[in-house]
């Protein structure tokens, strides 16, 4: 976990490099007239306003991720760029329970129960839900993160920002464009894209790619891969322009995804059977995951999904504006079986199901128009999500004993098969499933109604208003029966039918009764019975937005906007609902374009207020642990930073940088904490720097070196950090260090560009990190695992462009 001299010394190699190739290029640029090396920095276009408009004319913090830095970075989803976006965090280790942090606000849930607060929009249309938003790249254009609420003009789940996803549309060329990458711990992936011309008015461009692993885990007794897996995706988009002011925009997309769940490592040393681990677990003689053998008995520990969307968009110009009307739909089914004990011993054994059916459609239809004086957006949209999700806990007879034997003081399952082989009886309490499960249905649908004005006051004045209106409707239900054990019942009703269970009181009904995961004193109420809830609420979200021109290079503004996240419901605990969260932001910043000295940078200060913010709660505190909700109010504010540097049309190189202090203003744990005044686990500075410098080799083409390094720093814990399993320190590893990444990405391109050859590597110093610790094993068996960061990948790759 500690850099070696080696890594060191490389990573002193790699940013001297960078360092001689920026004075380099400065020392060609003194040496070549200005008029043969003038360059200019690219412009960028954006629609983070619901409007193309160069980024630097924009009166809000974004960053904006470019094909470009997606290459550098052999990205293949959200998930490996984020290192990259300060402020951002994507937990995509399940990427079908994917959860997104932005500016420190998160959703603290993985229940169906709870929507998202960083909204996830690919080609304008909302992704949903973690499930349906870590989708591999395909043919995307760039990526716009936008910080701070978005509510006016992107809606409803984007109390802490938006990240928007666009992908590039049919052309009218015939292009294409075939690669092959090959890597370390045998990941492979096969890509591809077709563009086709069909007339003038008709074009088709289809994408697809095949990726796989080997995994870079292996189960320390059975040699076999811990998190292997592949995942296929087809896209398909065409492009009608069905006459001078009408266009219509139809895609498809697929996608596979068939891997091992996460891998958990036992960090809990562990006597030889029957001997059980300490109860509780001592956090002071938790073992350094990285130096402890990874192993699993769960059968079938698969993350699987399949995925299916299409949309519409038809665009018609009229002579006082536009009309954008889209139509979309999504679906997807998913099953993550996850190991939690980190163990592969049965009496210890106990494993997680999560099981989603997501649909979902939504139609917009948006105005928009502009004059001398205004630029203005206006329409209305409707949301309709139908989901289905299933919670499962599953056990053996044998680690249901265990932890009789921790919790009430009694093996009682051992016990009674003692008495069952001193009486001969010929029956085994041993071996057979136990399985409790929680079942959800959402039914929700969400109305709104929207407008933003840019009024142009004068050549360098502008004012913003904005307002949303939304309404959502949701029907909740949960169903939670007793535990599924039939072997085990047969059993004990064998012992009852031999009087052995009436000697001591009991009878097969009273173990049937029984329930370890689900046992709170609420659902045990309800054991059997469907409980249904339906809400409904609605939120008023305007932004107000000053910007002044101060000269033609420079731009101030001041902006005050409000997010809204809907109201939910505990997903285990019947009956139990929440009302909105909302946050205020007030931010100031400004832009300027430097076009002398070839830089652009952004810089901006921002204060926000999160109100009534829900989350999910390991309780521990409990003999057997449980989720419970909780309510918090929380206040940040913090500083971004964003530059780029093009000085040469050789060299290039870019900055962007955060930092936040976010603490609770009001906030008691399940079990007591008050957290008032303490921080809220997010670090304090992050930061993201990249140079990139061509190297023409006349005749031979050219070669690129681009190099790329992110930090983020520690997470600051409070008192209660260390009992959900993601912050803290021990003897042997500390949970939220600061972290460190360095890519490197070498590709030669031939004269014409139709060939491609690179080779990248990811991690190049090999920095892990504990993620987190899986804590639902810690009261129930002494059990403790570690999920652990993703090792250094490298590989080359080569692509054919025509």
């Amino acid at each position: 976990m500690t850099p070696d001299r080696l890594a060191i010394g490389l990573r002193r190699a790699l940013w001297g490099s960078a360092l001689v190739a920026m004075a380099a290029s400065a020392q060609a640029q003194d040496a070549v007239p200005a008029a043969a090396e003038a360059t200019e920095l690219d412009r960028i276009v954006v629609t983070a306003q619901s409007r193309e408009q160069e980024l630097q004319d924009v009166p809000i913090a974004l960053q904006v991720v470019g094909e470009d830095v997606l290459e550098q970075t052999a990205a293949n989803g959200i998930g490996d760029i984020d290192m990259f976006v300060p402020g951002l965090v994507v937990s995509d280790s399940q990427p079908t329970q994917a959860s997104f942090k932005l500016r420190g606000l998160s959703t603290g849930d993985f229940g169906i129960g709870t929507d998202p607060t960083v909204g996830v929009y690919i080609d304008g249309v909302y992704a949903g839900r973690g499930g349906g938003t870590t989708l591999p790249f395909l043919d995307v254009e760039r990526i716009e993160v936008l910080k701070g609420p978005q509510g006016t003009l992107f809606g409803r789940n984007t109390a802490a920002g938006a990240v928007s996803i666009i992908t590039r549309r049919p052309s009218s060329a015939l292009e294409g464009r075939a690669r092959v990458r090959a890597g370390n711990h045998g990941r492979q992936q096969v890509d591809g894209m077709l563009n086709v011309p069909m007339g003038e008015a008709l074009a088709l461009r289809i994408n697809a790619l095949h990726n796989s692993t080997d995994g870079w885990l292996r189960d320390a007794d059975s040699g076999r891969p811990l998190d292997d897996g592949e995942n296929q995706a087809l896209r398909a988009a065409l492009r009608w322009d069905a006459g001078e002011r009408t266009q219509v925009l139809l895609s498809l997309d697929h996608e596979k995804l068939d891997q091992r769940s996460r891998p958990v490592i036992g960090i809990v040393d562990l006597p030889p059977p029957p001997g059980l681990p300490a109860f509780p677990a001592d956090p002071d003689r938790y073992r350094n995951p990285f130096d402890m053998p990874a192993v699993t008995d769960v059968v079938g520990n698969d993350e699987t999904r399949d995925f299916n969307g299409a949309t519409l968009l038809v665009e018609h110009d009229f002579d006082w504006g536009r009309l954008t009307a889209t139509t979309a739909w999504r679906s997807f089914d998913s099953l993550n079986r996850a190991e939690e004990d980190g163990t592969n011993r049965r009496d210890l054994y106990i494993d997680t199901a999560n099981v989603e059916d997501n649909t979902t459609w939504y139609q917009e239809f948006r105005f928009s128009g502009s004059n001398d004086r205004i630029d203005w957006v206006a329409g209305a949209s409707w949301f309709k999500e139908d989901a289905r999700q299933s919670s499962v806990v599953s056990l053996y007879s044998d680690s249901v004993d265990t932890a009789a034997s921790y919790v009430f003081g009694m093996p009682v399952f051992s016990l009674l098969q003692g008495a069952a082989d001193l009486h001969g009886v010929p029956v085994s309490l041993f071996g057979h499933p136990w399985v409790e499960s929680y079942d959800n249905t959402l039914d929700a649908k969400a109305y709104a109604a929207f407008g933003d004005v840019i009024w142009h006051v004068n050549d360098r004045l502008n004012l913003t208003f904005g307002l949303r209106y939304t309404r959502d409707e949701k029907t909740f239900t949960w169903f939670n029966d007793y535990h599924d054990a039939a072997g085990l019942q047969h059993a004990l009703q064998v012992l009852e039918d031999v009087g052995i269970l009436a000697v001591l009181g009991l009878d097969a009904a009273y173990f049937a009764g029984l329930d370890l995961a689900f046992q709170d004193p609420v659902s045990m109420a309800g054991k059997g019975v469907l409980r249904t809830a339906r809400n409904r609420w609605s939120d008023w979200s305007p932004r107000f937005v000053v910007d002044y021109h101060v000269s033609d290079d420079t731009m101030v503004f001041a902006s005050l906007a409000k997010g809204y996240k809907a109201g939910g419901y505990n997903a285990f605990s019947p009956g139990a609902h929440f009302d909105n969260e909302e946050v205020w932001n007030l931010e100031v910043g400004i832009k300027r374009n430097l076009v002398n000295e070839r830089v652009q940078f952004e810089a901006s200060a921002f204060r926000y207020a999160y109100d009534n913010r829900q989350a999910i709660w390991l309780d521990t505190s409990t003999e057997v642990p449980r989720y419970v909700t909780n309510v918090s109010d929380l206040t940040a504010w913090g500083l971004e930073f964003s530059a780029r540097w093009q000085p040469t049309a050789a060299f290039s190189a870019d900055l962007n940088a955060g930092w936040i202090d976010s603490t609770y203003d009001d906030y008691v744990t399940p079990q007591g904490d008050d957290l008032g005044g303490q921080a809220t686990g997010e670090p304090y500075f992050s930061f993201s720097a990249g140079a990139s410098y061509l190297l023409d080799l006349a005749d031979a083409g050219s070669l690129r070196l681009s190099l790329r390094h992110a930090y983020r720093g520690a997470n600051r814990c409070n008192r209660s950090s260390a009992s959900q399993g993601n912050c803290g320190r021990y003897a042997a590893f500390t949970i939220g260090e600061e972290r460190n990444r360095t890519d490197v990405h070498l590709q030669w391109r031939s004269p014409q560009d139709a060939w491609r050859v690179a080779a990248y590597a990811n991690n190049l110093f090999d920095n892990r990190y504990v993620n987190g610790l899986a804590q639902y094993g810690t009261t129930v068996f002494g059990t403790v695992g570690a999920h652990v960061s993703e090792p250094r990948f490298y590989g080359m790759e080569v692509e054919y462009r025509f």
